[in-house]
């Protein structure tokens, strides 16, 4: 973006708390990394189906995050104390986080994204509001869920005495880990500083994670004071929200990036869809934990009628035009190889998948849907459970990781055939009436699973060389609002060094496997009593 010479001398940090763990990265003006540090923290399961957080330990793993990598930038000779000019947050969308503003102690653990314990509430939901699962379709651009905050909050008030009794007194706050992260970063309750008038902190959330909620219209990016009193829940204990380029705050004292701007905020997908430079009718699909596949709509909602979201790209800043997107969402991506690794012992570590689904030449007949707490988009089945089928004596350990590797391929094409339905977009992208799919996290390092997509798609799949594009989208929306860079110099980045995965199987081969793979699917409805 600008001369080498330049680029030791102004930094921007980008903190990306994901669900399994918290890294902060230190950018130069090249808008390359320069230090990092990455810190695992526990995953809750009290009951199946149910995943949470622990709202302290993952501010303990803030705080080590960027100590480490600050210490590794100066170590490495670069003046990080006079040239870090900002730093951008960027989240796990939905999980849902309630806490005392007096005290600042989370009032219970944080349910993640995940997590399928509302679906009870769904259910009545749907029941009793007219247009059933739908309801909030027009206002939010999202159905009602077990994935979205608002369920979540219900759950807390209706089961959590603590929150219920701290909403009365006027004494709750709810936020997605964005919001306590921010809170906690520039003050918190105030009680850790020893200044005479503590530094209290800022309550906001950004357009992006709002979206995120089923609360906010995504017309106006105001919170819905109908949907509110239809739900319940009170305006009052709600941040602020603001867009996801413009300074927010200062961190206060006690934290190693004290008097730094914070002046970036994302939810995971949408920085990723920045740090790719998705513009309108361009696509990118995430692997992570869950695979999250956006298509940039430009200034126009799209409704679908596929099973998709509608939901924000981004917004760069308080006066800038907002940017929307379709999104498909997939709970079990990475996690399925975590499974593999942790729950049945195939491999030891995630990096061996590759090895190991490349000793056979093809999965053998066997197709694996991870639908462990349900399937999102497009099909929305609370009611499904994973399945492995076609299995014989045949099969091996092989067979089973490469059905894994596959699942993943399956559904993000299942979400991108939903995009083209409904936004009819991919000729702007790929004449072959598919789209280009740019890709990022760190699954896209296992070339055969972007391979194996490519083939699965029938279209070409650009890997960059960082990988890391939600971290680096913070960055960018960071380092945009303190004049770090301009939006042209973002967006005219040149990814010279991209991968390219060029489908390898003919259009026969294509829809025989997605065929299999389609009946696959269908078995895993109504799964979920069979499970209790």
């Amino acid at each position: 973006m600008t001369s080498p010479s330049s680029s030791n001398d102004v930094f921007v940090g980008s903190l990306d708390q994901g669900t399994t763990s918290t890294r902060f990265i230190v950018y130069n003006r090249e808008g390359r990394a320069i230090a990092s540090h990455q810190v695992e923290f526990t995953q809750f399961y009290p009951e199946a189906g149910w995943v949470e957080h622990n709202p302290l330990e993952i501010l303990e793993s803030v705080r080590v995050c960027t100590a480490k990598a600050l210490d590794k930038a100066a170590a490495d000779g670069y003046n990080v104390d006079g040239g870090l000019k900002a730093v951008g947050i960027t989240n796990q969308r939905e999980t849902t986080v309630i806490w005392s503003k007096s005290t600042g102690l989370p009032l219970y653990n944080a349910i993640v994204w995940m997590d399928v314990r509302t679906s009870h509430i769904c259910r009545r939901l749907e029941k009793d509001l007219t247009g059933g699962s739908k309801h909030f379709f027009e206002t939010c651009g999202l159905p009602i869920s077990t994935y979205f905050s608002a369920t979540k909050i219900l759950w807390l008030t209706e089961n959590v005495d603590g929150v219920k009794k701290a909403i009365q007194a006027g004494d709750a706050l709810f936020g997605t880990i964005d919001s306590w992260l921010i809170w906690n970063l520039t003050g918190g309750s105030g009680s850790a500083n020893r200044e005479e008038k503590p530094v209290r902190g800022i309550h906001v959330t950004d357009c992006s994670n709002a979206a995120r909620t089923m609360l906010m219209n995504l017309k106006t990016l105001e919170w819905d004071q109908p949907t509110l009193d239809e739900l319940g829940i009170p305006f009052e204990i709600l941040p602020k929200i603001v867009s996801n380029s413009e300074t927010i705050g200062v961190v206060a004292n006690g934290w190693p990036l004290s008097g730094i701007p914070i002046s970036g905020c994302l939810g995971d997908q949408h920085a990723a869809m920045l740090g790719q430079l998705c513009r309108k009718g361009q696509a990118k699909s995430t692997y992570g934990t869950g695979a999250f596949i956006l298509l940039n709509t430009g200034d126009e909602i799209i409704r679908s009628s596929h099973g998709l979201l509608s939901t924000l790209a981004y917004k760069l800043g308080p006066c800038a035009p907002t940017n929307y997107a379709l999104e498909g969402s997939i709970a079990i991506a990475g996690a399925a190889v975590q499974w593999l690794r942790d729950g049945l012992g195939i491999i030891g570590s995630a990096s061996e998948i590759e090895e190991m689904a490349g000793m056979v030449e093809n999965t053998g007949g066997v197709y694996f849907v991870p639908a462990f707490n349900g399937l999102f988009a497009p099909w929305w089945r609370d009611d499904a459970r994973g399945v492995c089928i076609g299995i014989t004596r045949f099969t091996t350990k092989g067979h089973i990781a490469r059905a894994v590797l596959e699942s993943m391929c399956f559904q993000v094409k299942d979400v991108l055939d939903s995009m083209n339905k409904d936004s009819g977009m991919a000729s702007e992208e790929n004449g072959k009436g598919q789209f280009l799919l740019r890709v990022d996290g760190g699954a896209t390092v296992n070339n055969l699973l972007m391979q194996t997509q490519a083939d699965i798609l029938g279209s070409s799949v650009v890997r960059p060389s960082d990988i890391e594009t939600t971290a680096l989208g913070a960055a960018y929306a960071a380092g945009l609002a303190v004049g770090v860079w301009t939006e042209d110099q973002i967006f005219s980045g040149k990814n010279s060094d991209d991968t390219i995965f060029r489908p390898q199987i003919d259009e026969k081969q294509r829809n025989k496997r997605c065929d299999s793979w389609y009946k696959a699917v269908t078995r895993t409805f109504g799964l979920a009593d069979l499970s209790l």
